[in-house]
């Protein structure tokens, strides 16, 4: 049993689990996503230095299906309605817009988590928070 334990993923159920809390104290979920990855499908004209942030709060997505192997979702960029794509294992974090909490996973193919430099967001997210750190270290922690 623990040889199967091992096999599964906890990114899918706590990526679940953190948009669940998140939009019951109505804060706005956004992921980290490494667009570089296999298999995802994001508007690559918003990815900026590998990643995208994409908000999946339930005023910005339509058709959220959330499973163990990927993230599908419809969403406007520029208001062009896209199909997104993001396989769990592209999934890099996930936090509240409003709060900044949330949590940064450990990469399965050693690569460094995001450092919060990144910060070019999708257009289903109109403007920057003005709450958020400029540059420095991710207020985000690795949750091992």
């Amino acid at each position: 049993m623990t040889d199967q334990l091992d096999e599964l993923s906890r990114r899918p159920y706590l990526v679940r689990a953190m948009t669940d809390w998140m939009c019951d104290y109505a804060q706005t979920p956004h992921l980290v996503v490494n667009a570089l990855a296999p298999g995802v499908e994001v508007p690559r004209d918003h990815v900026s230095n590998g990643r995208i942030i994409l908000n999946i709060g339930p005023t910005a997505t339509q058709g959220l299906l959330m499973d163990n192997e990927q993230i599908t979702f419809n969403a406007r960029f520029n208001g062009v309605e896209h199909s997104i794509i993001v396989p769990m294992a592209a999934v890099v974090g996930i936090y509240a817009r409003e709060s900044g909490q949330g949590m940064v996973f450990v990469p399965d193919d050693g690569e460094p988590p995001p450092d919060g430099n990144d910060d070019k967001r999708s257009d289903n997210e109109q403007k920057a928070d003005p709450e958020k750190p400029q540059g420095g270290r991710s207020h985000l922690k690795i949750v091992k």
